[in-house]
């Protein structure tokens, strides 16, 4: 596999070094050198923390803009059901889809819809003999990286079906082919329409031995105003939705839970909380789950650092669209999955708490940082550009110690002598 690509972009010239983006990086990914912030992209699970936190606006995701499409004769839009929740006074999904059609897009097919075709596969997995309980959800990338750096142990536990986004990708271009048969695989381009950055570096690496069928990635805060000014409020849409309360729900905390119809689950949302939740997991603290589902950013998909809505005001939004929904939009039951929707193998990474190559040297190196912690003034101030301590110990090991000692010693004054 090639370079990995980031969704992250740090402007150094609006970076001031404050250390605020390295206090909250979960995978302890940042650090700051000569004054700006520094990313180690092994460990960057483009989460978007550090975008949120920013105060100066140094961090901002990456993602595709509209003109990528230009180059498809068949244009497909993919909206996440987040999407629907940025919009004020919205009684009727249409609106929104008409709206995208009316931006240049032939044909849209709605993720929340694939949500629940997941969500009918999931039901059926939960069943099967030999499953290692709990089951982790695997539609947040960002979930599925950090088990991987952090808590390897679980990897295991993650279900292997793909995310919504690629099983929307997939029957949307099935279904362009089988209704327009003069077209090639490479004449339909189909877009996902992203709250997220995560799901860009999803679409543009490979996820273990897994290619995205998305073409592109726009996010929802580039496409809103457009989407604004095209929507129609005062004539009827096409009809056009398709997915029910089910589907919808995958945008907000407990949604995708909720859809597997068993009161043994776990939701949480919010980087740090998740982080504890996996902690309890691996340590066995918690039992008696079957399904756990886990969103990186605060309220679900609907917090992503590429919306334009505060999450709990589009959540109160969707609540009110939904209620008026059937419960699903009428996708197949569990009895029918195709097998094009799994994954064979989880990608690998290398864990961040492995210091060396070898079990040896990282035990090694784990005690020459353990010595140069014990030297440490022990507060995790973050002056030094190291989230903690215990960081600056790891990098003066890894890196050599010039240059990134504690500057808290190097101001201390000299004992006096008696």
């Amino acid at each position: 596999m090639g370079t990995y690509m980031h969704a992250v972009y740090l402007d150094r010239g609006k970076c001031i070094g404050c250390t605020t983006c390295v206090r909250h990086c979960p995978t302890e990914a940042i650090r700051v050198r000569d004054g700006h912030a520094v990313i180690n992209e092994n460990r960057c699970i483009d989460c978007g923390e550090c975008i949120r936190i920013c105060q100066n606006n140094a961090k901002r995701p990456v993602c595709d803009k509209l003109s990528a499409m230009d180059g498809f004769k068949w244009k497909i839009a993919l909206p996440a059901p987040s999407l629907y929740g940025q919009f004020n006074g919205l009684d009727d999904i249409d609106y929104v889809l008409d709206g995208l059609k009316r931006l240049g897009f032939d044909e849209v097919y709605e993720v929340a819809a694939a949500a629940e075709l997941v969500s009918a596969y999931t039901r059926k997995y939960l069943k099967t003999d030999g499953v290692r309980k709990p089951v982790i959800s695997s539609a947040c990338p960002v979930i599925t990286r950090l088990i991987g750096l952090r808590f390897p142990s679980l990897m295991d536990n993650i279900i292997r079906i793909l995310p919504p986004m690629e099983v929307a990708a997939m029957l949307a271009r099935e279904k362009a082919r089988k209704e327009h048969p003069e077209l090639d695989d490479g004449d339909i381009g189909v877009c996902f329409i992203s709250p997220c950055p995560a799901k860009y570096s999803f679409v543009k690496n490979e996820f273990g031995d897994y290619r995205s069928r998305v073409d592109a990635v726009i996010a929802i805060s580039e496409l809103y105003f457009s989407l604004v000014n095209v929507m129609k409020r005062d004539e009827p849409p096409e009809e056009l939705a398709t997915a029910g309360k089910l589907g919808i729900g995958w945008a907000t905390t407990g949604g995708e839970a909720t859809a597997i119809l068993n009161e043994h689950y776990l939701a949480a949302d919010g980087i740090s909380n998740v982080i504890e939740v996996l902690d309890a997991l691996e340590n066995g603290n918690i039992s008696q789950l079957d399904f756990v589902e886990l969103n990186a950013c605060p309220g679900g998909c609907v917090g992503g650092v590429m919306t334009v809505e505060n999450p709990y005001v589009a959540k109160a939004r969707l609540r009110n669209l939904r209620h008026y929904l059937a419960v699903s939009g009428g996708a197949p039951t569990e009895e029918y999955i195709p097998e094009g929707y799994f994954f064979r193998d989880l990608p690998e990474y290398r864990p961040i708490s492995r210091l060396g190559e070898s079990i040896g040297e990282s035990m090694r190196m784990m005690s020459e940082a353990q010595k140069i912690r014990e030297t440490l003034p022990g507060i995790d101030c973050g002056a030094c550009g190291a989230p903690t301590c215990r960081a600056l110990a790891e990098d003066m090991v890894r890196f050599g110690k010039e240059g990134r000692g504690c500057p808290l010693l190097r101001l201390r004054p000299e004992p006096e002598k008696e």
